[in-house]
């Protein structure tokens, strides 16, 4: 525990970003002072993870409301009677998983999402950890050139590789007892967001493209934005970037979607594996 914290104990899990916190029950009402220690420990660390946690689904969504308020996801399903609660989960017999791929949680929005809060409900006995990343180390590491060239410029996002009628997400796991995300032709749907963002409680600048949903660079052709993402996408990706969670039943993981990506392993074929997501709305990007 660190001098800056009196309610909870943060120990870090990695040196890129990430942190388990001791010392709090989530399924309490939390005063005033142990929720801005967590705030500042989340604004931190970009992950944070609260292990032994015994939560309902109404205990899942009043932690997450502390923070803003909740979204539904437009094409994934939710847990009956609660349509904030997003299930993702993987049975025995299924080969694909949900999230498996470097990204963003839907930025395809015109309001990108604050952080998601993902709980572990059923995890495999090894396997199924989830990577994510630091976009605030990516973005520090380019050089003064990269910068700028970035700094001007605009990113298309949409949801239609994902959830398009064709959508490559939807097309793996509908073939499978797995979890079923809606199609639509309105996933088709372009919004833009700056390449470079500015954290809007932090300050700090950090890069904003993401593979799963960044369809090429405003007032750029498809061919041409190519090149130069497929770059970024590397470079982003570097270990040094990054960190890795082991999941465990109960455990808590809450994570900055505007300066991180992750990745959900898929390494755990023969095993269940059951989570529920509650993701906080965020603010428009400029």
């Amino acid at each position: 525990m660190t001098e800056s914290y009196s309610r909870i104990a943060v120990r870090k899990i990695a040196g890129a970003l990430g942190a388990e916190i001791d010392g709090v029950d989530l399924g309490k009402p939390l005063d005033n002072q142990t929720f801005a220690e967590i705030h500042h420990a989340f604004l931190d660390n970009l992950v944070i993870c609260f292990r032994g946690q015994r939560l309902t689904p109404d205990q899942h969504k009043a932690f997450g409301r502390r923070f803003g308020s909740l979204n539904v996801h437009p094409y994934a399903p939710a847990l009956e009677g609660h349509p904030e609660v997003m299930t993702i989960f993987k049975e025995k017999a299924d080969k694909a998983n949900f999230g498996g791929g470097w990204h963003s949680d839907m930025t395809f929005l015109e309001t990108p999402v604050l952080g998601s809060m993902l709980y572990a409900r059923d995890v495999p006995p090894h396997g199924g950890d989830t990577m994510f990343l630091n976009m605030y180390l990516a973005y520090d590491a380019l050089s003064d050139g990269m910068k700028r060239m970035l700094s001007g410029l605009r990113a298309v996002h949409s949801a239609n590789k994902q959830y398009g009628v064709d959508g490559s997400e939807a097309a793996k796991l509908n073939d499978q007892r797995t979890m079923k995300p809606r199609t639509s032709a309105e996933a088709r749907k372009e919004v833009t967001h700056p390449v470079v963002r500015t954290h809007p409680e932090t300050g700090r600048k950090c890069l904003f493209v993401n593979r799963a949903f960044v369809e090429r660079f405003d007032g750029w052709t498809r061919q041409e934005s190519q090149p130069l993402l497929r770059w970024l996408y590397e470079h982003y990706t570097r270990p040094e970037f990054t960190c890795r969670l082991r999941w465990e039943t109960d455990t808590l993981t809450f994570w900055d979607n505007r300066c991180t990506q992750h990745y959900a392993l898929n390494d755990y074929h023969g095993f269940r594996r059951e989570m529920h997501r509650v993701t906080i709305d965020g603010d428009r990007v400029f």
